[in-house]
């Protein structure tokens, strides 16, 4: 089953059993602050364990004074001004725990991703980079299939790649010869320019390569042409490659989510990176 996008009066939520949670991913202004208590209704009903929001600053008040944690922080998300605050309510406190040694082992991956700041000299392959196509959608499918054991999106299917394509993700490929080896997408936030920098998968003979950077490298380029003004990612705490890979292109820590997001079979923390352009 795969988890839900759809209105709540004006705003817009994800929600279901996969992340067990609650994400008000588009907020509208004049849902506030009723949406705060219909949030948290929605997840008894669902008997999700937290619920995760991003907030524009002159909004983030009111979830604090309701018992929401910032976690982190983007400034300059909402059309180049406003910083979006990254805010959650834990509705069973074992979903907010971790022990030292986790704590210490993503501190130590943070640190790590920091020191290849501004050092992006790294040998491009001889392989072809570009924007994906309705005709490199099976291609796609196909990578995902090989990539993820499970998704909250049906990226497995051709039809959901090639309409999600016509409305607001660019996906990127990285090709040896003909064939589809290394992809990413960028999910764009048209209205408020910006545009997330997601869905990184390489297969596995092709890993170690660097092709997660310069896929990045080339939604960059595109993302800048099209004028949006913020980058940002919400990536593996665990992965040391994906945390450097955003670090090296110079962006910025911006904090960590708490037991957020499902990969494989787990719950993982997440951690923000964000550039302004």
């Amino acid at each position: 089953m795969f988890d839900k996008i759809e209105k709540m009066k004006g705003s817009v939520i994800q929600h279901g059993p996969n992340n067990d949670r609650v994400y008000l991913m588009k907020l509208a202004e004049k849902d506030t602050p009723e949406i705060i208590d219909k949030l948290h209704d929605l997840s008894l009903v669902k008997n999700y364990t937290k619920i995760f929001a991003k907030v524009p600053a002159k909004l983030v008040d009111e979830f604090m004074d309701n018992d929401f944690k910032e976690e982190a922080s983007i400034p300059k998300f909402y059309k180049g001004k406003e910083t979006a605050h990254f805010v959650s309510r834990f509705m069973d406190a074992t979903r907010s725990f971790l022990s030292a040694a986790k704590k210490l082992h993503i501190r130590k991956n943070i640190e790590v991703a920091l020191t290849k700041k501004n050092k992006n000299s790294l040998s491009k392959p001889d392989m072809e980079f570009r924007p994906l196509e309705h005709q490199d959608a099976s291609q796609l499918v196909s990578l995902y299939e090989q990539t993820f054991k499970v998704y909250p999106f049906p990226i497995f299917d051709e039809q959901y790649i090639k309409d999600t394509m016509d409305e607001n993700i660019e996906y990127f490929g990285a090709f040896d010869n003909d064939q589809l080896v290394a992809a990413s997408s960028a999910e764009k936030d048209i209205e408020n320019k910006n545009a997330e920098m997601t869905d990184f998968a390489t297969l596995q003979d092709y890993r170690g390569k660097n092709l997660s950077y310069f896929l990045l490298k080339e939604m960059e380029k595109e993302m800048e042409a099209q004028n949006y003004q913020t980058l940002f990612t919400i990536a593996r705490s665990e992965s040391i490659g994906m945390n450097a890979t955003f670090a090296r292109q110079d962006y910025e820590f911006g904090g960590t989510l708490v037991n957020n997001t499902l990969i494989g079979e787990d719950i993982e923390s997440m951690n923000v990176w964000y550039k302004n352009l």
